[in-house]
């Protein structure tokens, strides 16, 4: 019988089908914030931001590695010709994974009130013991996807994943909408707001158990194909979930880093403003309107993460070959155009801040930490995709010590910088934070790769290209400005035809004069996995190359 596909392609297949459901998840739990804080308020907003993260950490804490881990067993189970060996794979990480559930999510419910004063505020103890009611479900849901990966199959994964998060922010919009015409308090509605964690997590779960059971259908009944070993002959428990316990935890390592900056501010921040004289809701609300810029610098680093896996492939193939002159070159075309991308967002949303927060948020009161924050996308996006390529090369511990170490310099910056200035501090403690894991990990790419780095490349013409640009769109915005107001236009309708506006004509006039200074020539676009030939097809068209 032949093959419909190899090893490979299957395996490239299933990693472009994951890329497009993380994509499309974390889009939609980015954007759902932006209902959020409009429904709910900016004192709901901050509540959920405080309480998010930590959230997100002990999650990782119980599931982080483990689909991983669980794939790799149940993949070299099949790979020997066992498939009962990978289904014991599946119930013994089943159950681990549930034990650990239940017992973060006890140990989170029953310390709401402790961990509500560590945050020091109290309004927040509600929304933790909310989140909390999510974990003992979403880690079996992880054992069960890296199940289904471990068998190269990702679309379980991936409709889950789809089905998680979709239901998560239904259900999050119809709380808020019922809880405000209830008249509830701040508290309840943002504990309405981290429930839809739960109701994801039962949505994304019952997907995968569906799964399973077709799965065993389409496989034959599990009776008829169980072999029972005798006795003697069956491997010990323990072993099994001690090999699971250490390759899970250096990945969870690594993925715990990320979240720890957003924690920083939720245990800093809001006692920190407390401390300079506002109340604790003030403070709250204040919190809130700082987090207002945040889903727009994940979605920069969304999109880091989703173009550095176009890279990364090719850069471990010429790792194994020993092409070190074809991973000197990837890594400097790589870093030089992740630069480009994050200094030109970063300067386009500064730019944009004002017509920015309005359309989404309804005012203007978070722009100026919205402007700070955006240049966190300069480093954000940097960090993430040169962590990816050390990683690729084999160097995995590396990256996420330079990223807790840019978590320690976050906090001492919150210490000495939101006393002074307020939220703004707490941004320009980010700027300083991601910009210090990028240029740890870019100077460990140096020394791994021995690429150049020219400065007229990296600094003076991107800095002539990204000023052309910022003058185009504040001309716009001018323009814009003036009709609006001789057509009496005042409203969020304004506000998203200046920014529309402005990403265009931005993103437009970036483009060209990546091309006219040659930071970027045709054949370099051409090089690019997967766009390039469409991008050069694109820019032929409009006459801005060959």
């Amino acid at each position: 019988m032949k093959e419909s596909a190899t090893p490979s392609s299957r395996m490239l297949k299933g990693a472009f089908i994951l890329i497009a459901a993380a994509v499309l998840s974390k889009l939609i739990g980015t954007i759902q914030k932006i209902p959020l804080q409009n429904m709910g308020g900016d004192g709901v907003f901050g509540i959920y931001n405080a309480v998010y993260p930590f959230y997100t950490l002990v999650l990782l804490v119980a599931t982080a590695g483990f689909p991983a881990a669980v794939s790799k067993f149940v993949a070299e189970e099949m790979a020997a010709g066992n498939p009962a060996g990978a289904r014991r794979v599946m119930r013994l990480s089943s159950l681990l994974l549930m034990v650990l559930g239940i017992g973060c999510g006890v140990c989170m419910y029953v310390s709401a009130p402790l961990l509500a004063s560590w945050i020091d505020n109290k309004h927040t103890e509600l929304a933790i013991r909310s989140a909390a009611l999510a974990l003992p479900l979403v880690p079996i849901m992880a054992g069960l996807r890296g199940y289904f990966q471990g068998l190269h199959d990702m679309v379980p994964t991936a409709v889950s994943q789809v089905t998680e998060q979709t239901i998560r922010v239904t259900a999050m919009v119809m709380l808020l909408v019922i809880l405000n015409q209830a008249g509830t308090s701040d508290d309840w509605i943002a504990a309405g707001a981290t429930f839809g964690s739960a109701a994801g997590g039962a949505a994304g779960l019952i997907v995968m158990l569906i799964y399973w059971w077709l799965h065993r259908r389409c496989a034959g009944s599990m009776t008829a194909e169980r072999v029972v070993l005798p006795a003697g002959e069956r491997e010990p428990v323990w072993p099994l979930f001690k090999a699971l316990l250490l390759y899970a935890l250096p990945v969870c390592l690594g993925s715990l880093s990320a979240p720890l900056i957003s924690l920083v501010d939720t245990f800093t921040v809001p006692r920190l403003l407390k401390g300079t004289g506002w109340s604790e809701a003030e403070a709250m609300i204040q919190f809130g309107i700082y987090n207002r810029g945040i889903p727009l610098v994940q979605l920069l680093a969304m999109l880091a993460t989703s173009m550095s896996v176009l890279f990364i492939p090719a850069l471990a193939e010429a790792r194994v070959r020993q092409r070190m002159d074809l991973i000197r070159s990837q890594t400097q075309q790589t870093v030089n155009w992740f630069w480009l991308l994050g200094l030109a967002s970063s300067v386009g949303i500064a730019l944009l801040a004002v017509p920015v927060d309005i359309m989404l948020y309804q005012d203007d009161a978070g722009s100026a930490a919205i402007r700070w924050l955006a240049f966190t996308g300069i480093g954000a996006t940097l960090s993430i995709v040169t962590a990816a390529m050390l990683q690729g090369m084999g160097s995995v511990r590396a990256p996420a010590v330079h990223l807790l170490l840019s978590t320690v310099v976050k906090a001492l910056l919150n210490i000495l910088l939101v006393p002074l200035y307020g939220i703004n501090g707490a941004a320009i403690a980010g700027i300083v934070a991601y910009s210090l894991g990028a240029v740890l990990n870019i100077l460990l790419l140096v020394r791994l790769t021995r690429f150049s780095m020219s400065w007229r490349d990296l600094l003076w013409k991107p800095l002539l290209v990204t000023t052309v640009m910022g003058v185009c769109v504040i001309g716009w915005m001018w323009a814009a400005g003036m009709v609006m107001d001789m057509m009496h236009i005042h409203t969020r309708i304004e506000a998203l035809v200046v920014t529309l506006g402005g990403v265009v004509i931005g993103g437009l006039v970036f483009l060209i004069g990546l091309f006219r200074t040659q930071l970027m020539t045709e054949e370099q676009a051409l090089a690019l996995p997967k766009i390039g030939g469409k991008l050069v097809k694109l820019l032929r068209t409009m006459r801005i190359t060959g």
